[in-house]
């Protein structure tokens, strides 16, 4: 897995206390300690969690203070520990999930996270309800709107630094910067005072995979006791806040969490990742041929890339006379010369890098060039709903259906959502299921609009939140 997160911070001698022994409280404790915890988030009224890296470890991403942690091994002189995925692929553990329930169950208020790893986010927890106080590696922001665009590759820079895109606004257009802060950076104000406001107003905060050192963001969760409220600890080490909490659990964070989902009779959803391609084909006339060129790329523009693509098979069925072909390099780009008087069917195999549960998807194309399709656009978060129940009925990746369709005289646009990761959480089990050929590490606001993938057979997204569409080259809303 990429760590460029953590290579690309600036270097600091002191990152706090690190290495510590993980501590495990025996099984008969962990399970009373399970009941307490669940009595407390069921009587509750204004539930805020607190997460850090430890619920991610189980999603194949290293922590940094444990006893195999980024800083625990860098300041052995280990360098940056190896991980199971990359970024991009990993899947929300069975506690992000489990989070996503609480809050449709009307249990969860707000989420405070510490993580880049926009597992929160790809979990389908609603953003209006996460303040994400150190950024997020999959996410920009335009500087003058405030617009967010989350993407489905790691970000290049931190440091709230430009990066190579623009805003798509047309009355905007400024150059899009990153949102991860370096050591000196700030909080960002808005994902700050959300936090406080909920902290301050939460009668419980339960902090979860955290060591609680980071400073200031340590110190939210104690600003409930002030008003009344109680604090719950998750972790394996040791805090500095454990002395103020009413409850520590010294557990692994999965395996609490879904026996405190068993006592509250609550399901955790399966997580269902689905991925967006675009399609392009362009012509033009040459007496009685056309040249075409097929490309295939990320909605987010020709340089950006596909990065769950592996590779594409073209083949054209009925039509022996057009070899068929194998694209390895991005961005995908086809040429060829026909007769424009002759119509093919284009079949289109994306076979999916490491990460998916499937290993690939069939998009088929219908071409004549005398003969111009209808344009249109569909409601891409019902679209997208549907698909994904779909998916979950049939336990089937690799499903896919179109969202949008724009045509001209020369040119053909598509869009496509495709189903590429299913996952199950066995509530029995304090690991997560990854993806095949993967390994598994033991163990990184106010509301504003966003460009992001759908999840879970569940009502759509606030209509607060935007959902971007490419037209002549160009992302618009």
């Amino acid at each position: 897995m990429s760590l460029g997160y953590a290579e690309k911070l600036s270097f600091r001698e002191d990152v706090g206390t690190v290495g510590m022994p993980e501590i495990f409280d025996p099984p008969e404790l962990v399970q009373n300690k399970i009941e307490e915890l669940a009595v407390m988030v069921q009587k509750s009224k204004h539930l805020v969690v607190f997460t850090g890296a430890g619920i991610s470890t189980s999603s194949g991403i290293p922590d940094f203070r444990g006893p195999k942690g980024v800083w625990t091994l860098q300041r052995a002189g280990k360098g940056v520990p190896n991980a199971s995925l990359p970024f991009h692929r990993a899947v929300p553990s069975l506690t992000h999930m489990a989070l996503v329930e609480l809050e449709r169950a009307g249990l969860l208020k707000f989420i405070i996270s510490q993580n880049v790893d926009s597992l929160h986010l790809r979990s389908g927890f609603p953003r209006e309800k996460l303040s994400e106080l150190h950024g997020n590696s999959f996410k920009e922001i335009c500087p003058c709107c405030k617009t967010e665009y989350l993407r489905d590759f790691e970000i290049e820079t931190i440091g709230l630094k430009d990066t190579p895109r623009r805003c798509s606004d047309k009355n905007c257009g400024a150059r899009l910067k990153d949102t991860v802060l370096d050591w000196e950076d700030a909080l960002p104000p808005a994902e700050m005072n959300s936090a406080k406001e909920h902290c301050g107003s939460a009668d419980l905060v339960l902090c979860l995979g955290t060591s609680l050192q980071i400073t200031p963001a340590c110190n939210m969760p104690l600003m409930s006791i002030k008003n009344g409220g109680r604090v719950a600890i998750v972790n394996l080490q040791a805090t500095p806040k454990d002395k103020k909490a009413n409850l520590v659990i010294h557990g692994l964070v999965d395996k609490v969490i879904a026996g405190v989902m068993s006592k509250l009779n609550l399901q955790i959803p399966p997580y269902i990742r689905t991925d967006l391609v675009q399609l392009t084909l362009r012509h033009s006339l040459k007496k009685k041929c056309v040249r075409w060129t097929l490309r295939v790329t990320s909605i987010h523009g020709l340089r950006a890339p596909l990065p769950f693509i592996q590779s594409i098979e073209i083949s054209f069925p009925e039509r022996p006379d057009m070899k068929p072909v194998v694209l390895k390099e991005q961005p995908f780009s086809l040429q060829r010369e026909t007769s424009m008087n002759r119509s093919f069917f284009m079949l289109l195999k994306l076979n999916f890098s490491d990460g998916c549960s499937c290993l690939s998807s069939s998009i088929g194309w219908p071409v004549d060039f005398q003969k111009q399709k209808d344009s249109f656009v569909r409601d891409r978060t019902l679209v997208i709903r549907e698909l994904q129940c779909a998916a979950e009925r049939e336990s089937c990746a690799g499903q896919q259906e179109i969202l949008e369709r724009e045509c001209s005289p020369r040119a053909e646009t598509a869009i496509h959502a495709i189903v590429t990761n299913i996952v199950r959480y066995d509530m029995g089990d304090d690991k997560v299921p990854l993806p095949r050929d993967t390994g598994m590490n033991s163990g990184g606001s106010n509301p504003a609009k966003r460009d992001m993938e759908g999840t879970g057979c569940y009502p759509a997204a606030p209509k607060k939140l935007k959902y971007f569409f490419l037209k002549d080259g160009k992302l618009n809303c």
